[in-house]
């Protein structure tokens, strides 16, 4: 019997898959991988990547062209997988065993929590960045303001859901793409800002400069259980509009590529304005966000602040409700397919976003003083598990119908071999073998 049904799935898939594809159809179907999109250009992008254009120039380009290369084939994966069978990266990954989704479940509530955290203090920053702007006296602490944004974000996706997640999304996005990607082009016909005279170049390849750039590579171009979180999307997205395999994997690419190429784009601004120049490069997040609005008014004027504040702030709001939205649509069906539940409800996803939003405060509250510590730290455990999920993610597409071949599989080959060589040199150095 299940296997007549297995048949019978593959069937109606086939059919699905075998629609002719148009403009129109691709268009329909972008949504899930801007979502994908909208959650990794937050500490990743607007921080990470600025920082390393603007301490190492444009030395660490290959380094970011090699994450997003490396990690490319785990994403895509995990789209072919559920758009072949229309289940979650879950489903599979419950196939493969209990012990697998258990933890998975385990690491992703750790993942929500301080990834909820983190981009919403960056948000709060930006807010009070542009209240100080038009001269408001915005008297509310940092903590508070993160607060404020964590609870707007859970009201707004309480009553709105996907469908609002999924418009809102692709308006912030390209709003910051056309602004970043304006102000570099302006910059680099502006020749960049003057080094100072006594610059020295930092050298990044040193076992000094491998946190850095394990941290970098973490968040680039998202964590991968991010992976997870977009199949979740695409289910909620064929339960709004039916999407062939093609668009399918149309609306992720523009997502995925989109988001590595602005990741090169932020380098090159902090490249451009800031590397050289003699200015210090701030370490943590929240006292960077003053430096990089200065980037912008460098290249396009200073009239540009409080517009460019504005789009930052709208970016990190969406990577924020994505967060929230993402991480507990999987938290909830990882728990719901542990405890062999048949069906979930939007009260339970509701609950998940509560807990989520809630405990992001508790840790707000607690961890203020050492925000750039925990960044960094989460940033760390998203690269040393990505080998893990890589190779699950792999296995899930090596028989059957969902099979992968060719260049596809190749690079997939090279990208693990690539992470897992980065996380063992980062394990060893960090236990003092290579000191």
């Amino acid at each position: 019997m299940q296997e007549s049904l297995t048949i019978e799935k593959t069937m109606e898939d086939a059919e699905e898959n075998s629609q002719v594809s148009s403009w129109h159809s691709k268009l329909r179907a972008l949504g899930p991988g801007i979502l994908m999109a909208s959650a990794a250009v937050g500490g990743s992008h607007i921080v990470a990547s600025t920082q390393a254009g603007a301490i190492y120039g444009w030395q660490l380009a290959i380094i970011i062209i090699l994450a997003n290369l490396c990690k490319y084939p785990f994403f895509r994966f995990g789209v072919h997988y559920t758009l072949s069978t229309n289940e979650s990266l879950l489903q599979g990954y419950q196939r493969k065993g209990n012990l697998y989704l258990g933890v998975f479940f385990i690491l992703n509530v750790f993942a929500a929590m301080v990834n909820t955290a983190a981009v919403s203090i960056i948000c709060a920053a930006i807010l009070k960045f542009i209240f100080m702007a038009v001269g408001v006296n915005f008297a509310v602490s940092i903590p508070m303001a993160s607060t404020m944004v964590i609870a707007i974000t859970w009201g707004m996706l309480i009553l709105g859901q996907y469908r609002f997640l999924d418009g809102l999304s692709k308006g912030i996005m390209i709003a910051l793409t056309v602004s970043t990607v304006s102000a570099v082009i302006i910059a680099a016909f502006k020749g960049g800002m003057p080094m100072a005279q006594d610059f020295v170049a930092p050298n990044p390849w040193t076992l000094t400069s491998l946190g850095f750039i394990v941290a970098l590579m973490g968040w680039m171009p998202a964590p991968i259980e991010i992976s997870a979180l977009n199949s979740m999307w695409v289910v909620a997205k064929r339960r709004l509009n039916p999407v062939s395999f093609k668009d399918g994997i149309f609306d992720f690419n523009v997502g995925y590529i989109g988001t590595a190429i602005l990741a090169l784009v932020f380098m090159a601004l902090g490249a451009l304005v800031q590397y050289g120049s003699g200015e210090k490069v701030e370490a943590a997040g929240v006292a960077y966000i003053g430096q990089l609005i200065k980037m912008y008014a460098f290249a396009i004027g200073s009239w540009s602040k409080l517009l460019i504040a504005l789009i930052a702030f709208l970016c990190m709001f969406g990577t924020t409700l994505t967060v929230i939205d993402g991480y507990s649509r999987a938290n909830d069906e990882a728990l719901r397919l542990l405890l062999k539940k048949d069906h979930s409800s939007t009260r339970n996803l509701n609950i998940w976003m509560t807990v989520t939003a809630l405990i992001g405060i508790v840790i707000i509250s607690g961890f203020m003083s050492d925000v750039a510590t925990m960044l960094y730290f989460a940033m760390i455990c998203s690269f040393v598990s990505t080998p893990f999920f890589a190779l699950l993610n792999f296995s899930l597409v090596r028989t059957g119908a969902n099979k992968v071949k060719g260049g596809l599989f190749w690079l997939g080959v090279f990208g693990f071999l690539y992470l897992a060589g980065f996380t063992i040199l980062f394990i060893a150095y960090e236990a003092g073998l290579l000191r």
